[in-house]
């Protein structure tokens, strides 16, 4: 503890009198400082006792006095000694009544005592102060660093520094999710943080922020020394931390920050196992893939998994997407095989598992954010999800993922699922520009041949085809004559060069008359 105006007063050798502020003794006190100015606010920096004779002062004026100890109240002065027996018998009773209603304590000072003798007693508590807090800084530094070589998880190493600082503390994974929290009823608080923790994540490692209010003052601060952030500290003190639970904090962050940067070393040996299984699936071979996997990613091959590729020009935003389902998968226990493939990651998890839920919510709120026209921004992640699949078919799935990926690119969408391919229509990829261009080629000539008032052979041709080539039905949804209708499509095939008896000319034309469908109302 600091020392107080109480521990001065209760020093044997001091023999101070409390004259006013009885109440208010518990006020720490930065520092001693003597001044006979009559104004001396400048140089107070708040805290301190002052130490005075009244050299300067008409101490027997009521409103001079009033004056005079409200400036310094205001200024945050701790308290005010005055020496008795040096321009004053006693201190004067305007001085006393002033103090009194401005609640500053003040204290009287004997002749025998010298100023001297208050500030170095002042002095000596506070360095005591500062040598115990850095000797339980040093202890609580020991503690938890025989938490962290412990192994076993950051639980214990959260408990023993919620005791340090008397209040809470919690872990955050990179996405902002809660890893570990104690006392357990942090936990629920530790959440309503998570955008806070965001916001913390895309300033560069290191960075702290303090959030809350007095009843609960919390400090987040980030984990990592790279370009971003590994993950998040947060404590929670009824008060702002004192110099040893500054050490204790300070110590959790170094602790925490290397086992994060072991945990990275450890997930590089991983993915570079994870490439070699991967090379074997996709080679045909799930039996020594089996036998390579072992234990870590064994389980991810005894059940249906899904095999998605995230593609994006700016690292940052797969890492992101990695790290948000690697936390994901983490916290339910699933394995999850990660392997970067320059601007691509191929990622096998677990069909219907939480690194897939959290992959599909991360492709949402991408699209939420920022919806895109024509395509993904350089700064966006693109993925292509396969369907179910297993060992012995993933060399499929791959292909299935690469088209999925393909789609998404085109559509301007962050994510595909084979199983849209699979089930819906092929229309929306007719809105790919190479279809288009072949499109408008295949029908200028009917286009041209309209705009000219020659007749509507484009109208008639998709009647026509739309009727599968019945003649008068066909004749009947246009108004015309069947023998009007059969001038115009051997006008159609005169134009083209194309036999309309031609069943793949037929799809072709009919492609190409939606494909100019679908762009209609974008160029409007």
């Amino acid at each position: 503890m600091p020392p107080t105006l109480a521990s001065l007063v209760q020093h044997s050798a001091l023999k101070l009198t409390v004259r006013a502020g009885a109440d208010r003794l518990g006020t720490p006190v930065r520092w001693a400082h003597a001044s006979e100015l009559a104004d001396p606010v400048p140089y107070m920096d708040g805290g301190e006792l002052l130490l005075v004779t009244a050299t300067n002062l008409d101490a027997d004026d009521p409103e001079s006095m009033r004056r005079y100890v409200r400036r310094l109240a205001g200024a945050g002065v701790a308290g005010v000694g005055f020496a008795v027996g040096v321009n004053y018998d006693d201190i004067p009773a305007a001085l006393v009544e002033a103090a009194e209603e401005a609640g500053l304590p003040l204290l009287e000072v004997p002749r025998r005592t010298p100023f001297l003798a208050i500030s170095k007693a002042v002095s000596a508590a506070i360095a005591a102060d500062q040598y115990r807090a850095v000797t339980a800084g040093f202890e609580a530094q020991r503690e938890l660093t025989k938490a962290a070589l412990a192994g076993d998880g950051p639980a214990d190493l959260l408990a023993r520094l919620a005791a340090h600082i008397d209040g809470w503390a919690a872990l955050y994974d990179t996405s902002g999710a809660v890893l570990a929290a104690a006392p357990d009823w942090a936990a629920r608080r530790a959440a309503r943080l998570t955008p806070d923790v965001e916001r913390l994540r895309d300033r560069p490692a290191p960075a702290s922020v303090v959030v809350g209010d007095s009843e609960d003052r919390v400090e987040l601060q980030s984990l990592g020394s790279g370009r971003r952030a590994r993950g998040a500290l947060a404590v929670g003190t009824g008060a702002a931390l004192g110099t040893a639970e500054r050490y204790a904090v300070h110590s959790a962050v170094a602790l925490l920050t290397l086992t994060t940067a072991r945990s990275r070393s450890l997930q590089g040996a991983e993915q570079r196992l994870g490439a070699a299984v991967l090379r074997m699936l996709l080679a045909g071979q799930p039996d020594h893939a089996r036998a390579v996997a072992g234990d870590l990613y064994g389980g991810l091959l005894d059940a249906p998994f899904r095999l998605l590729i995230a593609e994006t020009a700016a690292p940052a935003g797969a890492e992101l997407l990695t790290e948000t389902m690697e936390a994901a998968a983490a916290r339910s226990g699933e394995a999850l095989l990660l392997v970067p493939e320059g601007e691509r990651v191929v990622v096998l998890a677990a069909d219907g598992g939480s690194a897939v839920a959290a992959c599909a919510a991360y492709a949402e709120a991408q699209d939420d954010r920022a919806p895109r026209e024509g395509g993904a921004e350089d700064s966006d992640v693109v993925v292509g999800l396969s369907a179910p699949s297993g060992p012995i078919a993933v060399s499929a799935a791959y292909k299935q993922a690469e088209q999925a990926l393909s789609v998404a690119r085109r559509r301007g969408r962050a994510l595909v699922e084979h199983e849209e391919l699979a089930t819906g229509s092929v229309l929306p990829l007719l809105a790919d520009d190479a279809v288009r261009a072949f499109a408008d080629g295949m029908l200028r000539a009917l286009y041209e041949h309209d705009a000219k008032g020659r007749g509507d052979l484009v109208a008639s041709l998709r009647a026509w085809l739309s009727r599968h080539g019945q003649w008068d039905a066909a004749a009947a949804d246009l108004g015309v004559h069947r023998h009007t209708l059969r001038y115009r499509m051997r006008r159609v095939e005169e134009i083209l060069g194309r036999s309309l008896d031609d069943p793949d000319v037929r799809m072709e034309l009919w492609l190409a008359l939606k494909t100019t469908e679908a762009a209609t109302p974008a160029e409007e």
